[in-house]
């Protein structure tokens, strides 16, 4: 008979949990293993260059090759962190935000292996993981402060009130960041995954295309549907004309007209807020640009910027075991074995 409750009680406090987190909400396959601050493994399989002939990411296929790799990267992840399934206190996975049928897969084996070793199951949010994934080299960050989720499904200010305890204060009125650099990498002929491709090319290119007319924000919603949509007819009048355009020059100014009304908006909820620390999250956390514009912006109005490794920015597993680890030492977020994926999931989704 699975029953954890008492298992999961004796949790509560704890700093040296030993947490198994599953991360299969993309194209990413991952597990990793976290104690007591430090991260004792983390195993990535990427899809990238399965995906890269489509463009973009095919749910179907990547459901297909989560199911072939987890239980490789499972193993590989407790190995390399020198510990069995038994010894681990309790297991963590993406439950949403993301693909329905990648959440599936980490969610079912997660399930599995938890009644299989009477471990308990902790559901994690994926966007309150990639806040979470600055705990890991910032070990002094502690809340409260302010977050920037900028990723492929999601742009979003949080105000961070606690471990547990998150609050949207600000978002996109349509499409995310992520998803705008992505459709204009593809619009470029550029390879997937189009951001980092992007990024590359924009560091030798001007900022000399006024896509959109330059207005204020209201520091609370900002739209990137315009800006997507200005970018395509830029380059179609170009063809219609019979005009060469420079694609770093592209690459330069739409990541301007991206970034810039972002930071905008972070430095107005920052000032409304007072606070006095930052830290961004995501996989467009790691754009070389938005990092340079933080930290300028941070230094220019007072506050501290916090930012993971690129490697920490982009779906991995780590993040996913320290939010896991967060719950667990309140008590919170112990999923029973009918816990289903959730596609669309806020940032407050998990109590």
């Amino acid at each position: 008979m699975y029953n954890v409750v008492k298992q999961f009680e004796k949790l509560k406090g704890r700093q040296d949990i030993v947490i198994l987190g599953i991360e299969s909400s993309c194209d990413e396959t991952a597990a990793a293993v976290y104690s007591g601050g430090k991260i004792l493994s983390d195993v990535v399989a990427s899809q990238v260059e399965i995906h890269k002939r489509f463009g973009g990411v095919v749910p179907e296929i990547a459901s297909r090759n989560h199911t072939l790799a987890l239980p490789n990267v499972v193993d590989e992840a407790l190995k390399k962190a020198g510990v069995g399934l038994n010894d681990v206190d309790a297991i963590g996975v993406t439950y949403g935000a993301g693909l329905i049928g990648a959440l599936l897969v980490g969610v079912s084996s997660a399930k599995a292996l938890a009644y299989a070793a009477n471990k308990p199951l902790i559901k994690v949010n994926h966007i309150q993981a990639h806040i979470c994934a600055n705990y890991i080299e910032h070990e002094n960050l502690k809340p409260p402060f302010l977050a920037l989720v900028a990723s492929g499904g999601h742009t979003s200010v949080v105000e961070v009130n606690g471990f547990n305890e998150y609050k949207l204060v600000g978002s996109t009125t349509d499409d995310a960041i992520g998803e705008a650099f992505d459709k204009v990498a593809r619009l470029l002929g550029l390879s997937y995954p189009g951001g980092p491709n992007i990024d590359r090319l924009a560091k030798d290119g001007r900022n000399v295309i006024e896509f959109v007319k330059k207005k204020k924000t209201d520091g609370e919603r900002i739209s990137y549907s315009g800006l997507k949509t200005a970018v395509v007819n830029y380059i179609h009048n170009c063809k219609q004309r019979e005009e060469e355009y420079d694609v770093k020059d592209v690459c330069a100014s739409f990541t301007a007209a991206a970034v810039d009304p972002l930071v905008k908006m972070v430095v107005k909820n920052v000032q409304n807020l007072k606070t006095d620390k930052l830290a961004i999250a995501g996989g467009v956390a790691s754009n070389s640009y938005l990092r340079a514009k933080m930290n300028e912006a941070g230094k220019h109005y007072g506050f501290e910027v916090i930012m993971p490794s690129p490697s920490y920015c982009t779906d991995n597993a780590a993040m996913v075991a320290v939010r896991a680890a967060l719950s667990a030492r309140e008590g919170r977020n112990l999923a029973e074995l009918d816990l289903n994926p959730v596609g669309s999931l806020g940032i407050g989704g998990d109590e």
